[in-house]
């Protein structure tokens, strides 16, 4: 990846439009950005970062920091940034979100952030992505770096660059997996972890399982009245439960064999009782049949009364219809007769004149009513128009009221701008020296941790220096010790010999066969294993006295660093420091909060001006219409007054006058109609009286009482002729079964069943016994049957499972660092350690170099205390003393070499476990200013070293020294007005 071209506008300190040619200062490959201390050189990696990752490196919260505080309103922010990638040229443009002025109106708004990549092809720019989210996605893709990678192998920003050395196990595990995305293999650990519990579980489950069997089982056994042995071992209590089933099995089947055999004799005994049975009820039918038969032939006579009465009122039913028509039609004309004399007499009781014409009169009122309809509607519409002219007039002055309110609040508002105005700017310049105050935070914090350190670490110098006098007296003791057994044993080496010769074998040492005066063994003799345990406390006691040695060096220099990071202030004073500094951030910050608060509120009053300003002119559309409406409400008011004045006449009101029309026309068309109804009746009452005549001397019936007294209602003939069809069916039902059970000669006496009832009784209870006993036998059975294959099949289970939960409980406890793994190592940390094995192989490859081969990195994988990651540890080897030290014991100037030579050695495997990115181009902005001219002259050996294969490297600083052995390519400076520039000094390469 190579960067070319840079454009800022209205971002950080920068509020014009600034271009920044890195192809025009790359003809060195290392060229320098200068300038002094905040006029914003770091601002130059931001806007790469933003323009790359929307966010930048030095703060959490993106966006919020990004906007210009330079830049008015109506000044846009937007960074373009030209880069090299393979063999494509992109161009990736972002806005950020900000508060701009309206395009149109007055006030703010809030713009949605942008973003756009285009590639150069053929010879033009062309869009390949225009929205946020499909940019970062093609980013991704083109880029094959997150972010975290991209800041520690490309833009190794300030604050970043000694993070990797000086990180602790837990900080340097979090960063490594970040950068290589190791985040699968913990994922691995917890899944085998969770596979560990879960069969571990399923295995203790089904062990439960098989002791509730087995349980089960001994209760049933229990429950039979077989004797248990409660202290037998699982495979006995299992064998026992198996011989018990088999025994069961057997004494259901001859259960089983019994109670077969009662059956067939209870369903013998069953048949014998059943014919006995039916012969005694067919005797009792006989009789039955005997007795019904009597008693049907003795009600002959009533039933053929009952069939004449049904034909007679049969024959009536034809009259029904026609009698009852002639006594309706007789009744209504007479009703009518009596309406028409009402209706006359309410006619001329209204005062109208019987003489005059009935109908030319009704067709006059009907005329009259229909003209006083539309005044009526006029009439009834009053009381709404009344309202409504009342309402017209209220909402006219309810509408002008609010007129002259919003009038009063609007000329009160610019004052009110122009205060908020005032305090942000007061604010504002007092919240300037916020960052230096937050930096002041940051160093001080670190001065106090590193003072509680040495307080802390000069308690382990002491107990270091303690066990290292303390070991130096062991083995002083335990030399002496030793010298003292071999001088007893040599001193007894004679009587030592001596105990071993035999009469007539040669001495080992003169060649005798006899011995007459051997040696005698001193009083308390040493034997070898004296000699053996002795040297063996003595070489413990020497690698105790090298390792007391060795702490004690590493617990002077690690205090010796702390008190130099403290600055030589103790925990007192380190604490008064950082106090002071907070206190100067938090009015910082209040300040800053009073600015954005005061901001924010003056842009409320600038969009509530505008706001009213809208509402006034709506209010006076408003007023308008209002007035328009008053005076349409009055004219339609006085248009209805007029027509029902002239309406009424001399009523009090339409309606009136109205009813009174209404009623004199209801009672003439009620006449007419009950004249006509009374004519119409008359003539049906005549030809209904002449139908039932002519009936009557068709019919049987003297006359019209007659026929009505042999009517029946529909009930009553059904129920005659019910009565004679049951009789009739009765008869012929009681012959035909009294001649079928004379026919199969049953003997008069009665059958007496009981004695085959009771022979059946006992034969039943017999095989029910038998049928309980084998329900019995066949449960236990089957319950111990199914109980002992449950525990036979449970215990096959448990040894299968078994094997399988060791495998798996071996396997999950090594790869979470568990025993048996020794070095308490789970797989996330032992690939991470391979890849720092790589990285630290990689910088020492410089490291040698810059330090005249003094210093090499180590990768550690000793166990860590207080439980944390172990196998990341890092530690420098000074080949001068051949020790091995903590990084943090080394120098400022050696911290930074190492620092550089690592942040080197992670970008070369970090690129290569991205795919190979090629990284060209390369931003350092960390820690210049702290070295000594030699140690200068190093890194930039080393970084001048970088360009080869065409590597641009820039360098942010603003130290001299530099600015003489590296002509500055790229100069940023504040102007007296604020806002700052950037200039390129391109002659400096032409």
């Amino acid at each position: 990846m190579k960067i070319h071209r840079l454009e800022i506008e209205g971002f950080g300190p920068f509020r014009d439009r600034q271009c920044v040619d890195f192809d025009a200062v790359a003809h060195d490959g290392v060229f320098l950005i200068a300038g002094k201390t905040g006029a914003g050189k770091s601002s130059i990696l931001d806007a790469i970062c933003f323009a790359l990752y929307a966010d930048i490196p030095r703060y959490d919260d993106g966006d919020r920091r990004v906007r210009s505080d330079h830049a008015a309103l109506d000044e846009p922010t937007r960074v373009v940034l030209e880069f090299t990638n393979g063999d494509r040229r992109l161009r990736v443009e972002r806005v950020p979100s900000y508060e701009r002025a309206k395009k149109s109106g007055t006030g703010t708004t809030v713009s949605a952030a942008q973003a756009r990549l285009s590639e150069f092809i053929d010879g033009a720019w062309v869009d390949i992505a225009a929205r946020s989210v499909d940019v970062a996605n093609e980013l991704a893709d083109v880029l094959r770096v997150t972010k975290a990678q991209f800041l520690q192998v490309i833009l190794l920003a300030q604050g970043r660059f000694a993070e990797f050395l000086h990180a602790r196990n837990d900080d340097r595990q979090r960063l490594l997996r970040t950068l290589f995305g190791s985040h699968r293999f913990s994922d691995y650990e917890a899944l085998l972890d969770a596979r560990r519990k879960e069969v571990a579980e399923t295995l203790e489950f089904e062990r439960r399982a098989l002791l509730l069997q087995l349980e089960t089982a001994e209760q049933l056994l229990v429950d039979a009245g077989v004797e248990v042995d409660p202290d037998a071992d699982e495979d006995a209590r299992r064998e026992a439960i198996g011989t018990a089933s088999l025994h069961a099995a057997h004494e259901s089947e001859i259960a089983a064999a019994d109670e077969r055999a009662l059956r067939d004799a209870r369903d013998a005994a069953d048949a014998t009782y059943a014919l006995v049975r039916r012969q005694r009820e067919s005797q009792e039918r006989r009789d039955r049949a005997r007795a019904g038969l009597a008693a049907l032939e003795a009600r002959i006579p009533e039933i053929e009364r009952a069939r004449s009465e049904l034909a007679q009122a049969v024959q009536a039913e034809a009259l029904r219809g026609i009698l009852a028509s002639e006594q309706r039609v007789t009744v209504s004309a007479d009703d009518a007769e009596a309406a028409v004399e009402a209706a006359r007499a309410a006619w001329h009781a209204a005062g109208e004149r019987a003489a005059d014409d009935h109908e030319a009169r009704i067709a006059e009122l009907a005329a009259v009513a229909g003209a006083l309809g539309e005044a009526l509607r006029a009439e009834e519409a009053l009381p709404e128009l009344r309202d409504a002219a009342a309402t017209a007039d209220t909402a006219l002055a309810r509408i002008a009221a609010r007129r002259d309110e919003h009038a009063t609040r609007r000329a009160a508002l610019p004052e009110t701008i122009a205060g908020h105005l005032e305090r942000v700017a007061a604010a504002a310049a007092r919240a300037e020296g916020r960052d230096a105050a937050t930096a002041r935070v940051a160093e001080r914090h670190h001065r106090l941790g590193a003072a509680r350190e040495a307080t802390t670490l000069a308690d382990s110098l002491r107990a270091a220096e303690a066990a290292a006098l303390s070991a130096g007296r062991a083995l002083t003791v335990a030399s002496a010790t030793l010298d003292d057994l071999r001088e007893r044993r040599f001193r007894d080496h004679a009587g030592e010999l001596a105990e071993t010769l035999v009469d007539g074998e040669p001495c080992m040492v003169c060649g005798a066969v006899e011995h007459p005066f051997p040696a005698a063994r001193g009083d308390d003799p040493v034997t070898p294993d004296d000699i053996d345990a002795a040297t063996a406390a003595k070489d413990a006691a020497i690698e105790t006295d090298a390792a007391a040695a060795v702490a004690l060096r590493s617990a002077r220099a690690a205090h010796a660093d702390a008190a130099a990071r403290a600055g030589g202030l103790d925990v007192a004073a380190a604490e008064d420091e950082l106090a002071l500094a907070l206190a100067e951030e938090s009015d910082a910050d209040a300040a800053a909060r009073e600015r954005d608060e005061q901001e924010a509120l003056r842009a409320a009053a600038v969009a509530r001006l505008a706001v009213i300003e809208d509402e006034l002119a709506a209010l006076d559309l408003e007023l308008q219409a209002a007035d328009r409406a008053r005076v349409r409400a009055q004219d339609a008011l006085a248009a209805a007054t007029d027509e029902v004045e002239r309406a009424r006449g001399d009523h009090p009101s339409v309606a009136e006058r109205l009813a009174a029309v209404t009623h004199r026309l209801a009672l003439g068309r009620r006449r007419a109609a009950a004249e006509s109804t009374l004519s119409e009746r008359r003539a049906a009452a005549a030809a209904a009286t002449r139908e039932v005549d002519s009936a009557l001397e068709r019919s049987s019936f003297a006359d019209r009482d007659a026929a009505r007294a042999a009517l029946r209602d529909d009930a009553a003939r059904a129920a005659l002729d019910a009565t004679v069809r049951e009789h009739e069916a009765d008869l012929v039902s009681h012959r035909g079964t009294l001649m079928d059970l004379e026919l199969e000669a049953l003997p008069e006496e009665p059958i007496d069943p009981i004695g085959a009832a009771i022979e059946l009784a006992e034969a039943t209870e017999r095989w029910r016994a038998a049928v309980d006993r084998h329900v019995r036998l066949r449960g236990y059975a089957g319950q111990l049957a199914v109980a002992s294959g449950a525990a036979d099949a449970a215990h096959d289970l448990i040894a299968e499972r078994a094997g399988e939960a060791a495998v798996i409980t071996e396997l999950a406890n090594a790869v979470a660092g568990r025993a048996p793994n020794t070095k308490k190592m789970d797989l996330e940390t032992f690939v991470l350690a391979a890849e720092l094995e790589k990285i630290v192989a990689a910088a020492n490859t410089r490291l040698t170099e810059m330090t005249d081969g003094r210093y090499l990195l180590q990768h550690s994988d000793a166990l860590a205390a207080h439980g944390r990651a172990s196998g990341l540890g890092l530690a420098v080897m000074d080949l001068h003393t051949g020790h091995s030290r903590p990084v943090q014991s080394l120098s400022g100037g050696e911290t930074f070499l190492a620092s550089l030579a690592l942040a080197l050695g992670l970008a070369q495997v970090v690129t290569a476990e991205a795919g190979g990115v090629r990284l060209d181009t390369l931003f350092i902005d960390e820690g210049f200013g702290s070295l000594d001219r030699d140690t200068l002259d190093i890194a930039m050996r080393t970084l001048d070293e970088l360009r080869v294969g065409g590597r641009t490297v820039g360098v942010i600083s603003h130290v001299e020294a530099m600015q003489a052995d590296l002509p500055a390519g790229i100069v940023v400076e504040a102007t007296p007005e604020g806002p700052s520039v950037i200039r390129q000094a391109v002659a400096a390469y032409a």
